[in-house]
């Protein structure tokens, strides 16, 4: 008889499961730090017992993918018209959907809401497995929301083994898990929240909704960063990746990271208050400050697009002398990379001096910009504040700023055009539209602008 194998010791990194036989201070895959951990690599079988499992595995065969028939995703509503945005329409069966977010930003929260307004119609039959709060914790926070809880399955456990057992039995069509690090398998030790735990808890319940008619909800933690805990498969491992952030303000927002499904370009924003989460239908004016007299020094409005939908948001600007030899960029909202180009940029062409100041950016409201739209905005915004000079209270700005100082074009600039002009900005400086996009916008209030510094006398005179 064959001697077993006891194990060999490894190491292998907490963030990504990548393993190896040394330790390292950095791991190459990551790039984060002291993340190494020992581990013991199970060799326990014999390679005659390895043989005789793998008879009882079922042989993959290749077919022609012209033979196979395409099938369009059956979408189910949630309930909540602004989840459904962010989903690309509701959520597909079969389907798997990872949601992070800081303690305390209304996960459970939203999760509760979506699936009691979901059993309400279609959805007869709700899953809801709490690995962190009890029973009585979850039906006080129904109670206080005032919700239905009609065909809602409550189970709080940590075992996945309890979890597998339950949904052979009720067979539920959502499937809530609060949350996948509390969850935890015997064949993978005791202790939750390891990357051998998440791997396996994650990949079971995956298992389980691929081959039913039901959709599986994980709620995840997050780093410090804001990054989803634990190792980067566990977002391959489904279909979409949401991300729930707030504001100083209330407001929430829920953005998809990853769809495979829909796109990731729409934005659900909802409000918080002692009856829950609201949704945000018209967002248009959320974001920009009501002033009776003008405008200060550093502020500049532009139109964002985000998905379907066109908002304005109010960009501020403030340049003090820095305080030491090295120049700073504070922005949180903005990549401070890009505001750091915008001023060089505005240094270059225009003349005017940012080396020797330290630049402080922000957008008001909280939400964070990512689309080149901004550019001319934040430009504009800059060289208000450097010149302390106030841009017109009445402007927006759109546009893209190249290196050369060229404003260029964008998309959806017919659509962020009448947007403006419906919330009373009768100063539009964009760039030239082509001719189809001037069909229903009032051309009066358009100001064209082909560079940068053709758009500061305009704006600045």
């Amino acid at each position: 008889m064959a001697k077993k194998k006891t194990g060999n010791l490894a190491h292998r990194c907490s963030n990504c499961g990548y393993t190896q036989a040394k330790w390292l201070g950095r791991c190459p895959e990551c790039g984060e730090w002291n993340t190494f951990e020992e581990v013991t690599i199970n060799e326990n079988y014999s390679a005659a017992e390895r043989n005789l499992a793998e008879k009882f595995v079922k042989e993959a065969h290749s077919v022609p993918l012209d033979a196979i028939e395409a099938n369009d995703a059956v979408r189910i509503s949630t309930g909540i018209a602004e989840f459904d945005r962010v989903l690309g329409g509701g959520a597909v069966k079969r389907s798997a959907i990872l949601i992070g977010g800081e303690p305390g930003i209304g996960k459970s929260t939203l999760l509760l809401q979506a699936t009691s307004a979901a059993s309400s119609g279609s959805v007869k039959k709700v899953l809801y497995v709490s690995g962190e709060e009890s029973g009585g914790q979850i039906r006080s926070r129904a109670d206080r929301l005032n919700l239905p809880l009609k065909n809602i399955e409550l189970l709080c456990t940590c075992r996945l083994e309890d979890v597998e057992r339950v949904l052979n039995k009720v067979n539920p069509v959502f499937v809530i898990i609060d949350s996948i690090q509390t969850m935890y398998s015997a064949d993978a030790g005791a202790v939750p929240g390891t990357v051998n735990q998440l791997k396996l808890c994650a990949h079971e319940l995956v298992s389980w909704v691929k081959e039913r008619d039901s959709v599986l909800f994980l709620t995840a933690h997050v780093t410090k960063d804001g990054n989803i805990a634990g190792p980067k498969v566990l977002e391959h491992l489904v279909d979409t990746v949401i991300s729930f952030e707030r504001t100083e303000d209330d407001v929430r927002f829920l953005r998809a990271l990853k769809n495979r499904f829909g796109s990731v370009d729409e934005l659900g924003i909802f409000s918080m208050d002692e009856g829950g989460l609201k949704a945000i239908d018209d967002p248009s004016s959320l974001f920009i400050t009501n002033r009776s007299g003008s405008l200060p020094a550093g502020s500049a409005a532009v139109p964002v697009c985000e998905g379907s939908r066109v908002f304005m948001v109010e960009i501020q600007a403030l340049t003090v002398p820095a305080k030491g030899a090295v120049t700073r960029v504070f922005s949180d909202k903005i990549d401070s990379a890009r505001v750091s180009r915008i001023a060089a940029v505005l240094e270059k062409r225009i003349g005017l001096q940012f080396s020797d100041q330290d630049i402080y950016v922000n957008v008001a409201g909280g939400i964070r910009l990512k689309e080149p739209a901004a550019d001319l905005a934040i430009a504009l915004a800059l060289y208000s504040a450097r010149a302390n000079i106030p841009a017109q209270k009445e402007g927006a700005y759109i546009g893209e700023l190249s290196l050369a100082g060229e404003i260029r074009s964008v998309k959806k600039l017919k659509q962020r055009i009448k947007t403006a002009q419906s919330m009373g900005f009768t100063k539009v400086v964009s760039p030239p539209p082509s001719d189809s996009e001037t069909g229903d916008i009032n051309t009066s209030q358009l100001f064209k602008a082909e560079d940068l510094s053709s758009a500061i006398k305009k704006v600045f005179g």
